[in-house]
């Protein structure tokens, strides 16, 4: 069992960059690709942290960026675009997201619903379409463009078949550690539907696989890696039945969370009340805005 939570090199050609969100240390994983001399960045973080990981990215030498791919347009994945690039004003830099993102990076307060005590947001418009099955040439590494809907309706997985690794931003699951994890249950696109497709998908493929790499917090192999495959839909179910039958006994985001750490995480040493509150209250508004939980039925 291999689970890599640190910053710095951890093969031939990643990096990984820790990226603080809601204030929270090591909870947001931002990816570096470097082959033969070109530099690909999976996904960004928030508008606050910009100057951050770019002075990160400096520091450990992965300087001048050449691509940024986005894994879907959420706020804490993509809003910090348009600061970064004004911010590497002497890079050409070629940004890249899903076919479906173009129109929520233009008008990034669609993706805000379920979302609006976290900040500002800027429009970004210089975006490269990407489509399924579309190839991305680093230099002789390619990561083939994959759908992996649900989450949102623009979430794309990268599959470097070379190394076996796939990049699935918050597509399948999250976890914290061995005994913490959350589910891709966000506002304002979430579709259950698609999410059950795109579990079929990595599971079709888990024979090509020896690694996943996700985006809150890291990279996931050997025992671990076969376990998310294993567990990412039973687990996506244990929680969304919970939240809703919690949420039915008293809507109160603390009692709610109290019952899913409580249930779901009791051996759990990374979570904290701080933290679960948070994103307990994002799934929660994720199972509103898809019809799951019925606010008008609610009594209390």
């Amino acid at each position: 069992m291999t689970i890599i939570n640190s910053e710095g090199k951890y093969d031939d050609k990643y990096y990984l960059i820790d990226a603080m969100t809601m204030g929270l240390p090591k909870f947001c994983a931002i990816y570096i690709i470097e082959n033969n001399g070109m530099r690909v960045m999976i996904d960004v973080g928030e508008t606050l942290k910009a100057r951050k990981i770019i002075k990160k990215v400096k520091d450990f030498g992965l300087y001048p960026i050449d691509k940024i791919i986005l894994t879907h347009s959420h706020w804490d994945h993509a809003q910090g675009i348009a600061k970064m690039i004004s911010s590497m004003k002497d890079c050409k830099i070629e940004v890249l997201a899903s076919e479906n993102a173009i129109d929520n990076l233009k008008h990034p307060e669609k993706m805000m619903k379920g979302f609006e005590n976290f900040g500002d947001v800027y429009p970004f418009e210089q975006v490269t379409p990407l489509k399924e099955g579309d190839i991305i040439n680093i230099n002789g590494l390619e990561l083939e463009v994959m759908n992996f809907f649900g989450h949102t309706m623009d979430s794309i997985a990268l599959f470097d078949k070379t190394n076996r690794n796939i990049f699935v931003g918050d597509a399948i699951i999250n976890r914290l550690d061995e005994n913490a994890f959350f589910v891709p249950l966000m506002p304002p696109e979430f579709n259950e539907k698609e999410l059950l497709n795109t579990f079929n998908k990595l599971r079709a493929m888990k024979d090509e696989l020896n690694s996943i790499s996700i985006s809150h917090f890291g990279v996931w192999k050997g025992d671990h890696f076969t376990q998310i495959i294993n567990e990412m839909e039973d687990l996506y179910f244990k929680a969304k039945n919970l939240l809703i039958k919690s949420y039915n006994e008293n809507p109160s985001i603390e009692y709610i969370t109290s019952k899913y750490c409580q249930t779901l995480l009791p051996k759990s040493t990374s979570q904290t009340e701080q933290l679960f509150v948070i994103l307990i209250g994002m799934m929660v508004n994720g199972l509103k805005y898809c019809g799951f939980i019925d606010t008008t039925s609610i009594s209390h």
